[in-house]
């Protein structure tokens, strides 16, 4: 597998914690040195290891935001 580089530019949040001590989150983050994208998915409690993921231009972020304000 290759290797990859990241930084996570702003946390924007916790949606969720497990008794392990990882949390679901939404943060902007970096991959690779490219522009950040707004990214979900789980972290360990040190962010040195992470589960798969979701990654969202700032426009795909507002129509998210826009369907769910449709259902919630």
């Amino acid at each position: 597998m290759a290797d990859f580089k990241f930084e996570i530019k702003e946390k924007l949040g916790i949606l969720s914690t497990a008794k392990s001590g990882w949390s679901k989150e939404l943060n902007l983050i970096s991959w690779n040195d490219k522009e950040a994208k707004y990214d979900i998915r789980e972290w360990s409690p040190e962010h040195d290891k992470m589960g798969k993921g979701v990654t969202f231009t700032k426009e795909e972020l507002a129509k998210l935001k826009k369907l769910l304000d449709n259902i919630v």
